[in-house]
């Protein structure tokens, strides 16, 4: 015979913040041979995808043409 304590589902904390949720999978993921799964939301805000890329301006202002070639023409072309 069952009592009805043992046929309630069980009561799961909704009252968690998503802050404590990445914290904790943050240090579960600092446990060695622990994968900790993220979804891409969690991800974002745990921080992984911070571009830090040059911008595509400092990119074109890094290029620099060589006025004379780095090797000179040995063979005389």
């Amino acid at each position: 015979m069952t009592t009805e304590q043992e046929n309630r589902p069980e009561v799961v904390n909704t009252d968690i913040s998503p802050e404590a949720v990445i914290r904790e999978k943050l240090i579960d993921a600092m446990t060695p041979g622990f994968q900790a799964e993220f979804d891409p939301d969690e991800a974002d805000q745990a921080g992984a995808f911070i571009e830090d890329a040059l911008s595509e301006e400092d990119a074109m202002a890094s290029d620099v043409d060589l006025l004379e070639p780095m090797y000179p023409d040995t063979e005389g072309r």
